[in-house]
């Protein structure tokens, strides 16, 4: 599977959904990318936090390999270039202030695979509206693309440099609003992406293609599947989007036989546990969400878990 830019550690907004369990909770560190986040734990309002199959994984995510960052791909794009001024190369994603004919943008500043800064960088002559295609210049972590201001190319593949541009977060950090109502705000890698990504179900395949439904704290995101050949039931997995569609990273106690920090197990129907079979007759379908905190049309999601 073609290497997809790593997407950095999630910073959300708010509570999230836990597996309807008792006894204790604990989190796990996982190995971070350039930039890393402290494990969320999540619960329900108003009551106990019960073990959350998410709470091994910090939300960060991973990729499968390095690009071949000399490659490179004439987009037939013509960009205004930045004029060369001496001034702080970093830039407010929620208060684009860049000169005119640029746009603020993330961008890896060390030469690595992961957004650790934010610069001016030009912005194209027809630029690309969000949910359609784009082109990046050099890599995915170049900061220039031909989406729009305020948007950027998303999910990069680095033997076309193509992706789709998605758009920022409006708002401020603390208030962060998606105007696409079916999308969620992400904030990443210390705030160096704030971008708009798609809700899914775990029990529809409703993610673009190489893309996974992975779970974050108060909602769940389409995310690149950067599992390659690994992501089964039962596989260690040491980030959220490792594992196959319809899997996600549990904690280790929560699978039999997890030789990792954690592994990979089935999102499942309440009332069909057949699908936790091949974890092993001990494993069932518990209640994602504690007993009426679920929302609407996420009713009968489970997972597939050892009873506490």
């Amino acid at each position: 599977m073609a290497m997809r830019w790593m997407w950095m550690a999630l910073v959300v907004v708010g509570c999230g959904p836990v597996v309807a369990t008792d006894g204790d909770s604990s989190t796990g560190d996982s190995p971070g990318t350039n930039t890393s986040a402290d494990p969320v734990t999540t619960g329900s309002p108003g009551t106990s936090s019960p073990p959350n199959p998410t709470t091994f994984t910090s939300t960060d995510t991973a990729t499968d390999g390095p690009a071949d960052e000399s490659a490179t791909l004439d987009t037939g794009v013509d960009f205004i270039m930045v004029p060369d001024h001496d001034r702080d190369p970093w830039c407010d994603l929620w208060n684009d202030e860049c000169p005119r004919g640029t746009k603020c943008m993330p961008w890896a500043n060390d030469g690595g695979s992961a957004w650790n800064a934010t610069k001016c960088t030009p912005l194209a002559e027809d630029p690309r509206a969000p949910g359609e295609p784009c082109t990046v210049v050099d890599n995915g972590v170049s900061g220039v693309d031909d989406c729009e201001q305020h948007a950027m190319c998303w999910n990069a593949d680095p033997e076309t440099n193509m992706g789709e541009c998605v758009a920022f977060c409006e708002g401020t950090e603390a208030n962060p609003i998606c105007e696409d109502e079916s999308s969620h705000c992400n904030i990443s890698g210390d705030g160096v992406l704030v971008i708009c990504l798609p809700i899914c179900n775990p029990l529809e395949a409703d993610c673009s293609e190489g893309q996974a439904c992975v779970p974050i704290p108060d909602t769940f995101e389409c995310a690149p599947d950067a599992g390659g050949a690994t992501g089964a039931a039962g596989e260690v997995c040491e980030f959220v989007n490792v594992c196959d569609p319809g899997l996600f990273c549990s904690d280790a106690d929560n699978v039999p036989e997890c030789a990792g920090a954690g592994c990979c197990t089935p999102f499942c129907e309440l009332g069909d546990p057949s699908v936790c079979e091949v974890l092993g007759p001990e494993v069932d379908c518990l209640p994602w969400y504690e007993p009426g905190q679920a929302p609407p049309g996420f009713e009968t999601l489970g997972a597939c878990l050892l009873p506490p």
